[in-house]
């Protein structure tokens, strides 16, 4: 069967030199590209090629004028004709910058394919640019659909912190504080180095090869179908087995095995695994976690200072006037996405909660408080110089008072709902 990697990221770079090396690593393996950049032409550019060069190349029109509709809509064929193939162990799924990893390994898993590794590339030294970077995707030319209204912060963040795998380049640039950042912004995932060098002159020891397969043996030659994908032969036409043995750490990343709905459940609001407490090399993390509801109309005149207090800050919080909604915060390049992401569980009867994943029941376990149940402040606040005191000053300023928590919910409800017009109520 074939195993899919999908690796992506806004780094280019970055992103082109772990797919070289995982094609380098893996015998066998295929990159599946579709280039968005043509969309506004009509067209998407597909290109499928192996450590040889390109096997094929073809376009897709647009649907619904989406580039990355027309992806969806042949990346599952495509895949599946590889697979039908049988002579490939690995399809590299490189996606275009702006692409986010979740939404095509949902796709390909919904395909009935087998994803078994999902890696976002990452040069440690532009970590803080983009995560600074509140410009539009469209304004930069990286806009996937017509109507994509998401910026280059917001996009990087996610990329980055879905991937339980980040594939990071030796950049020169990059210093103490980038690698720390990174490390503190997606604490649980596995980094592994990717040298700047083409992945030919890598040393014997860290490549993944069989050396019963001669290294001329994957190149094209003039007389070579390039609409299906190439398998090694000797000089008599005779295939060669095609036996991976994932020796190097990307190689064993890229084949390990990937659960799209664990992942999807990390990066919900209500169960998200996020980042704890750290204080290194200049970078901060705050954990800040409450049990009282915040007063609408402050925490709302408050937010530009609080979004634009660290480079990246996350996770769900709790007004007053809406005391029975999970509220998502999402900041990222100056710029505050909130939504609302359903009941609290505190919220609903006891006979829904057998509808309710055993993740979502476990995260709400954590924050079981005795009268309010999994209702809270649970934030997380992550940059370089960090005011960390003044942040939770500003935070705490926010919350109800003693007076207002006494009046208890009714009054609550009858607060301003400053909030309606950002949750478009």
């Amino acid at each position: 069967m074939l195993s899919v990697v999908i690796v992506g990221g806004l780094h280019a770079d970055a992103r082109k030199a772990t797919v070289e090396r995982l094609l380098a690593d893996v015998p066998g393996s295929v990159v599946l590209h579709h280039d968005l950049s043509t969309a506004a032409a009509g067209t998407v550019v597909r290109t499928i090629r192996d450590a040889g060069g390109i096997l094929s190349a073809g376009e897709t029109p647009l649907v619904n004028d989406c580039a990355c509709c027309a992806l969806r809509e042949d990346l599952v064929p495509e895949l599946r004709r590889l697979d039908a193939a049988g002579t490939l162990r690995l399809a590299v799924v490189e996606l275009w910058d702006s692409v986010e990893p979740k939404a095509m390994a949902e796709v390909v898993a919904a395909g009935g394919l087998t994803v078994t590794g999902v890696i976002t590339a990452v040069d440690p030294a532009l970590v803080l640019p983009y995560l600074g970077n509140g410009d539009d995707l469209a304004d930069r030319g990286l806009a996937a659909a017509a109507t994509d209204q998401r910026t280059v912060a917001d996009t990087f963040a996610r990329q980055l912190e879905y991937a339980p795998v980040l594939a990071v380049l030796d950049s020169p640039e990059a210093d103490e504080e980038d690698r720390e950042l990174l490390a503190q912004l997606h604490p649980t995932a596995h980094q592994i180095p990717i040298g700047t060098s083409h992945p030919t002159t890598t040393d014997q020891s860290t490549r993944l090869t069989d050396p019963s397969v001669p290294d001329h043996a994957t190149r094209l030659t003039d007389s070579t179908p390039t609409d299906r994908p190439v398998r090694p032969t000797d000089a008599s036409g005779t295939l060669y087995p095609v036996r991976p043995s994932p020796r190097s750490a990307l190689a064993r990343a890229a084949l390990a095995g990937f659960d799209v709905e664990s992942a999807a459940a990390a990066q919900h609001p209500a169960c998200a695994r996020l980042p704890a407490e750290a204080d290194a090399h200049g970078v901060s993390t705050l954990v800040w976690h409450r049990c009282r509801p915040f007063h609408p109309e402050r925490l709302y005149e408050a937010l530009e200072d609080i979004t634009c207090a660290a480079a990246r800050s996350r996770g769900r919080f709790w007004l007053a006037d809406k005391p029975d909604v999970l509220l998502h915060w999402d900041a990222a390049g100056g710029a505050l996405c909130v939504e609302s992401v359903g009941p609290w569980l505190a919220s609903l009867p006891d006979a829904a909660w057998d509808m309710v994943p055993p993740v979502r029941r476990a995260a709400a376990a954590l924050d079981w408080h005795p009268e309010h149940g999994d209702c809270c402040q649970h934030l997380v606040f992550t940059s370089p110089g960090l005011d960390r005191d003044g942040l939770e000053r500003l935070l705490e300023s926010c919350l109800l008072t003693d007076a207002e928590y006494a009046a208890g919910r009714d009054a609550w409800k009858r607060l301003p709902p400053a909030f309606d017009t950002l949750l478009e109520v």
